[in-house]
């Protein structure tokens, strides 16, 4: 008998935590040695992933009692253009290496797509191993992370506010509230519960530091996360809601001078950090980040805020997804005057097309219909390619989460 045959598709539950943490820990190759130099052991790791399993869709393949190929999806939400959806976070992806080469993940996430689309879940983020790999199962790039460094003496001079800032316990209510305040008007960002915090902070060293800006009426309107070592001030994360808040940030920072070498840090949206400091010449690194993909795209256009115009517009293309037959064929997208979207399926004959990935990538605002028309990526008409730049709002996604 093969191999094959007595592999079994089954969920993943709380009685397999410990193969599921074993599966990972091979897959990533995260040793002992590792693990104690971020302050973890093995068993807090397992403990920490029991959750995980309670409320995550965990789906594995089975070789007899053995798990040997696993995915796991998170119930998220994000805001996409002050919309709300449902998200499915993809992680946990891996397979042993015998047991490679017959499509086992494919099938997998397959599954996982469907049980996403039966939630409601319409879009999908991850954060990819591969890029490639993901891009032929249907995702595509829509966040970059830009990594700085600024020397001590091109730090920003102090600038008058009208709010302070206050250390706080990382852990604090108040760090989350702030936390909230910026996602519900920012574009892409996670909307946190429980398990969502639990994932962001999961890897982060015991001498995590934090500090809130409060605004003039005691509101917190942004936070620094950071650590010091080596003479070098490492930011995690910041965020702010408006200017004052950024300049009563990059004040408290700055107020290190005397402590500190440099600073280096992760932005996490398209605005690079030098051009908003007196001395530019700072050293920026922009790499990818987030992955995501339409899951329905009609679930999806349902929800999407196109802008609104007097017009009627229309649009009928050939949709073309590498995994999902129901993102396949030809559609018909419409937007009323007051940017309400609709799509079904069409009988017309179109030449236009595109595929999930392109589509998905356009509509998050991480690369325009322009652009996208011009380098191949969209066939199309150029009076489409206008009304389509019209119709969608000009933001790139916010994505700072690790999961």
């Amino acid at each position: 008998m093969s191999r094959r045959k007595q592999l079994k598709m089954k969920q993943v539950s709380v009685k397999h935590l410990e193969q599921y943490n074993q599966l990972l820990r091979y897959v990533f190759q995260v040793n002992d040695r590792e693990l104690h130099q971020t302050g973890w052991e093995d068993e807090e790791i397992m403990k920490t992933k029991f959750p995980v399993l309670q409320r995550a869709d965990v789906l594995g393949w089975f070789d007899g009692d053995k798990l040997i190929s696993q995915v796991a999806v998170y119930p998220f939400r994000v805001r996409i253009f002050d919309r709300t959806y449902d998200m499915g976070g993809l992680t946990g992806v891996g397979t042993y290496p015998e047991y490679s080469n017959q499509g086992l993940m494919h099938k997998l996430l397959y599954k996982a797509l469907e049980n996403m689309r039966n939630k409601k879940q319409s879009i999908s983020y991850l954060y990819p191993y591969s890029i490639p790999y993901y891009r032929r199962k249907g995702w595509e790039i829509v966040s970059d992370r830009i990594t700085y460094e600024i020397n001590d003496y091109q730090l920003p001079k102090n600038k008058q506010v009208p709010g302070e800032v206050e250390r706080v316990d990382p852990e604090s209510k108040e760090l989350r509230q702030a936390y909230y305040r910026y996602a519900m008007q920012t574009h892409g960002a996670m909307l946190r519960d429980d398990l969502a915090w639990d994932e962001y902070w999961r890897w982060d060293l015991d001498d995590l530091m934090a500090a809130i800006y409060y605004n003039e009426k005691g509101e917190p309107d942004g936070y620094v996360l950071y650590w010091i070592s080596d003479e070098i001030f490492r930011i995690k994360d910041m965020i702010f809601v408006d200017e004052a808040a950024r300049s009563g940030l990059w004040n408290f920072i700055s107020a290190h001078f005397s402590m500190i070498s440099k600073v280096v840090g992760d932005i996490y949206t398209d605005e690079p950090l030098a051009f908003l400091l007196e001395d530019a010449d700072i050293k920026e690194t922009i790499s990818p980040y987030i992955m995501a993909r339409i899951v329905d795209v009609e679930q999806f256009i349902a929800q999407y805020p196109f802008k609104p115009d007097p017009g009627v517009r229309e649009w009928t293309f050939t949709l073309d997804d590498p995994m999902l037959s129901w993102n396949q064929g030809v559609f018909t997208l419409g937007i009323t005057s007051e940017g309400k979207g609709s799509i079904a399926r069409s009988t017309r004959h179109s030449g236009d097309r595109t595929d999930i990935q392109t589509l998905t990538t356009m509509l998050l605002g991480y690369k325009r219909p322009d652009y996208l028309h011009k380098i191949g990526r969209m066939q199309c008409s150029p009076e489409t390619v206008d009304m389509l730049e019209d119709a969608i709002e000009q933001q790139t996604p916010y994505f700072s989460d690790y999961f």
